[in-house]
């Protein structure tokens, strides 16, 4: 009796193996495709756009302009070299920051 249920479970084992493996690959493809592409729409294509906006932010600083660096510190740009931007922070104190620490220009105006 043992070996008629043993033999009755393969039988089912073997009933449930579908003909055809690959037509489920075929239905998958489409979600995948459908994932990717809200992945790019909603994710990479709008980052990919921020980043162009701020290197052609970096790319026009300009002296007097007022900036907000990635650390926090608020400033006047006094000096524009090729990779760093000399910030005046107070009457009497300037530093040197790169370019890419800048996070923002807050106000541009004129260089005078």
């Amino acid at each position: 009796m043992l070996g008629e249920q043993v033999v009755f479970a393969q039988g089912v084992g073997n009933a449930a193996v579908p003909a055809g493996g690959s037509a489920g690959v075929m239905v998958l493809l489409p979600m995948y495709a459908i994932i990717f592409a809200f992945f790019y729409f909603l994710i990479v294509r709008p980052q990919k756009k921020k980043q162009q906006e701020h290197q052609k932010m970096l790319e026009t600083i300009k002296k007097n302009d007022e900036v907000v660096t990635t650390g926090g510190i608020l400033g006047t740009v006094s000096q524009v070299k090729d990779k760093t931007v000399v910030v005046r922070v107070d009457d009497n104190v300037k530093i040197e920051v790169l370019r890419s620490a800048i996070a923002s220009v807050t106000k541009s105006r004129a260089a005078g």
